[in-house]
């Protein structure tokens, strides 16, 4: 009997020891680092662009509420995503203006562009630009989705992949229309 509880006491220090080290190994990879330090600059600039055509009184309803749909989805994911960069002790990394060469990264001309525009030449332009933009988006978190580690960053990266490809048809049906 104490030969027993013995190795049942001994068996269950050894799997809460297991748990302990397992989690520790468990969480986190450099492709979730990356994409979190990746996406926010990314995501800022969509908020960022979104913002321009929502100043805009003369811009076409059904675009300004894709704006307002974009950033009500991309805000929330920033601090979520900053979080977690707190939790990995990884940097954020600089603003956006250093990533002019991610994946649909607008440049500060393009912006400038962007803001210049008015009435339907502005809603295209934001189109365009928030459709080669999205693209870049749904191609890093493909591969967050393939290489990622951490549960609640993949599920994120898949979101991103679903809602914004979603997004892209109607910017493209929006752009056909006009």
């Amino acid at each position: 009997m104490k030969r027993t509880l013995m190795s049942a006491i001994a068996l269950a220090g050894a799997l809460a020891l297991a748990a302990c080290s397992g989690s520790e190994q468990a969480g986190h990879n450099d492709a979730d680092v990356m994409f979190a330090q990746m996406m926010i600059p990314h995501h800022e600039q969509a908020i960022e662009m979104s913002d321009v055509v929502l100043a805009r009184p003369d811009a076409d309803p059904q675009v300004a509420e894709l704006a307002t749909q974009i950033k009500a989805a991309q805000a929330p994911e920033i601090e979520e995503l900053d979080g977690w960069l707190d939790t990995w002790g990884a940097e954020r990394t600089a603003e956006h203006d250093g990533h002019a060469g991610m994946d649909g990264m607008v440049t500060e001309e393009d912006l400038q562009a962007l803001g210049a525009a008015t009435g339907p030449d502005g809603d295209r332009l934001f189109l365009e630009q928030m459709v080669a933009h999205h693209e870049g988006a749904v191609e890093m978190a493909q591969a967050q989705v393939e290489s990622g580690e951490d549960a609640g960053a993949v599920e994120m990266a898949q979101t991103i992949v679903d809602t914004q490809a979603a997004e892209i048809e109607t910017m493209k049906q929006l752009l056909a229309s006009m």
